[in-house]
């Protein structure tokens, strides 16, 4: 089928279309699409060349999905466009996730709410993306009343400039900032900008996104996302509480038992997830899982993952084969692959 990738020259937009050719999906054209400052140049796709088109192009060609991940701004000005045209878009900016009109998918939970109706589909959030993916079997199972979760989030969360100021400072040159302050051999508190409320909007993020993900409006969530000088990879030291007591052998076994997770946790030999092991992985790690002795029913865990990949282009294209699958989204190119 035809696919346009919009914002294909940015770190998510490369990693979808690498993720696009190592997962197999069926591509007859690429259009990819960028700002106007890099139409003309070009990105590399199973080997070949292609040129970077705007977006009016891309629209005008029809193309039956539109990968988008180009920033809100782009996202809400664009995405309207492309629907309208028939076209649908899974979106990994922040614009259409709290609306209430959209669905907010993590595939491996709550793919099975998509229709064929839905033209604006919303790609969470990298760090609540790997956080509910190891959740949602022990919600299941034991009901969540409260979660208090800490980021420990790498600097390709911010983008190439993030890991640039990274590079740089490890080498003694001066460059670009992409934060306030220096991040190599520091750790900043700040993700995205404050809000009123004292907290930022990535951690009302995580809040406000998890509970659309579950489904339920219940779940009490507090959250502390900080940037850490690491270049992929986002981890979580998570805490949860839950209204049933559980046993742990049974908490490990449902989350081996779980889609996307793998579990890593032998402290006798000091195993547990780190970034490095979740490099250009599309699972989600768990480990660390041990019970929290101040107060009942409550369990600690530790979760890993590529926030590139499962955190960002492999969710996307993962949501783009469901809708593949169950023959929900509407093919109109001649040209059509089965998948």
């Amino acid at each position: 089928m035809k696919v346009a990738v919009v914002g294909a020259t940015g770190l998510v937009g490369t990693k979808m279309l690498q993720v696009l050719a190592e997962r197999k999906f069926p591509v007859t054209e690429l259009l990819p699409v960028a700002s106007a400052r890099s139409i003309g140049k070009e990105v590399e796709f199973k080997g070949k060349k292609y040129k970077v088109i705007s977006a009016t192009e891309a629209i005008a060609a029809k193309p039956d999905l539109a990968l988008f991940s180009a920033g809100g701004s782009t996202s809400l000005e664009l995405a309207p466009k492309f629907a309208e045209a028939g076209i649908t878009v899974i979106d990994n900016s922040s614009a259409w996730r709290m609306d209430p009109s959209k669905k907010l998918v993590v595939p491996e939970i709550n793919a099975d709410t998509l229709t064929e109706n839905d033209k604006i589909i919303a790609n969470p959030n990298c760090s609540t993306i790997q956080m509910v993916v190891a959740l949602n079997p022990l919600h299941k199972r034991f009901k969540i009343k409260r979660v208090v979760v800490s980021t420990y989030q790498s600097v390709t969360g911010t983008g190439v400039k993030a890991v640039k100021q990274l590079m740089n400072e490890r080498q003694g040159v001066m460059g670009d900032m992409a934060y306030k302050y220096p991040i190599d051999l520091n750790v900043i508190p700040q993700i995205d900008v404050f809000l009123d409320n004292g907290y930022t909007k990535e951690e009302m993020k995580m809040v406000n996104e998890t509970r659309k993900i579950l489904r339920d409006d219940s779940i009490r969530v507090t959250s502390t996302t900080v940037r850490i000088p690491v270049v992929g990879g986002h981890s979580e030291a998570v805490n949860v509480e839950f209204e049933q007591d559980f046993d742990l052998a049974e908490v490990k076994q449902l989350l081996v038992e779980a889609p996307g997770v793998v579990v890593v946790d032998d402290p006798s030999v000091q195993q547990y997830p780190m970034p490095r092991d979740a490099h250009e992985k599309d699972d989600v790690f768990v480990g660390r899982l041990r019970r929290d002795e101040t107060q009942p029913n409550t369990l600690n865990l530790w979760i890993v993952s590529d926030n590139l990949r499962k955190g960002a282009a492999t969710n996307a294209i993962q949501i783009a084969e469901y809708l593949v699958r169950k023959k929900l989204l509407t093919v109109r190119s001649e040209a059509v692959v089965s998948a």
